[in-house]
């Protein structure tokens, strides 16, 4: 096993519970982490034996693209996608920052992470 991290991915979105959050946008950070077996991407040195971090950051982008009122949406969104357009992936946890909330104080971020694992499909 090994993890493969993508870190700092830095989108402008819609999402917010008040109307002018999804209507003017925000900075956002996500940062990924997944697990996945690299030993035999190890050996073959092809991209088609590992988790491709294009994909990744593509399905981060997308997914981000569609307006939601909470964060925990999202990431629930983004997990569903890499479990099921890419096999190899046993554990995946996304991190989802809302940059300089509109929460009426000094804030840098708010950051909900949340971790999914592949359910056995043994019977």
């Amino acid at each position: 096993m090994g993890i493969i991290k993508v870190e700092n991915i830095r989108v402008f979105a819609h999402h917010g519970c008040l109307p002018e959050e999804t209507k003017i946008g925000s900075d956002y950070r996500v940062d990924l982490e997944v697990k996945a077996n690299l030993k035999t991407p190890a050996n073959t040195d092809e991209l088609n034996d590992t988790v491709d971090y294009v994909f990744l950051n593509k399905v981060v982008i997308e997914e981000m693209a569609k307006p939601s009122k909470l964060l925990e949406t999202v990431a629930q969104r983004i997990l569903y996608r890499f479990f099921k357009e890419d096999q190899l992936i046993s554990k995946a946890t996304v991190s989802v920052s809302k940059i300089n909330p509109p929460i009426g104080g000094d804030v840098e971020m708010v950051t909900i992470k949340m971790t999914q694992k592949r359910k056995n499909n043994s019977k």
